[in-house]
């Protein structure tokens, strides 16, 4: 399975858009992360419930802090910053915007609600590693 089919599964078994992106990641990366861990990403989603950056980002970003950082960012930082870019720019240029309150009128319906922004924001992050690992 790829990263954005274990995402929409996640989704699909009533996690939101952060809490899908995780857990597909965790099993997908093999992340170590515990049913714990994963709580914290429950309140980013709608855009932290906001409508700002979306959850499914945000998600993408810790997947990627996890799966790249040993220690601290600051001893990585030429290494995850510039895929932090490559992931935010992928997520961008599929969905047409970062922000929640944007995404939603493109992609959100009432039968689907955000499954294609999960589907899409998965599919960016595995792109992105794929590519550069």
């Amino acid at each position: 399975m790829t990263l954005s089919e274990l995402a929409v599964q996640e989704y699909t078994n009533g996690f939101n858009c952060s809490e899908s992106i995780i857990r597909a990641s965790n099993d997908y990366y093999d992340l170590n992360l515990h049913e714990e861990d994963m709580k914290m990403m429950a309140g980013f989603g709608s855009g932290m419930y906001t409508g700002l950056t979306c959850g499914a980002l945000s998600a993408s970003i810790a997947a990627l802090s996890k799966k790249i950082i040993e220690t601290k960012a600051h001893d990585q930082l030429d290494e995850i910053r510039p895929l932090s870019q490559k992931v935010v720019a992928s997520f961008n240029k599929k969905l047409g915007h970062t922000q929640c309150a944007q995404i939603k009128p493109k992609h959100y319906t009432k039968e689907h609600k955000c499954k294609e922004t999960v589907r899409l924001a998965a599919q960016s992050l595995e792109e992105v590693l794929s590519q550069e690992l």
